[in-house]
């Protein structure tokens, strides 16, 4: 009986030797867990600080195209009008070319 109490107590301790290391491990990843999700968070902070300031960049050129189109808006009439005149004015006006006889 003492050799079946020895075997018992013997994987006892060794199961508690397993138990005290991975309780350890355990203990050692959260430190690294937390290092890791800090280190993602700050990279997403940085990302989304690009991001917006990419959306802004865009917005105001935005604003500035929005302003050149409406300052050219009535320039294009204007020209339009012009080729229009001056094609009326082309067709109109005899050919250099002279007929032969």
């Amino acid at each position: 009986m003492p050799e079946f109490l020895f075997d018992v107590l013997f994987l006892r301790v060794e199961e508690l030797h397993v138990t005290f290391w991975l309780t350890l491990a355990s203990f050692a990843c959260w430190p690294v867990c937390f290092w890791w999700m800090h280190r993602i968070s700050r990279e997403q902070s940085a990302v989304l600080k690009q991001l917006g300031e990419q959306g802004k960049r865009i917005e105001r050129l935005s604003k500035e195209e929005h302003q050149l189109v409406k300052e050219l808006h009535p320039q294009v009439d204007q020209i339009r009008e012009n080729v229009e005149q001056i094609a009326e004015t082309a067709d109109k006006r005899p050919s250099g070319k002279s007929q032969a006889p």
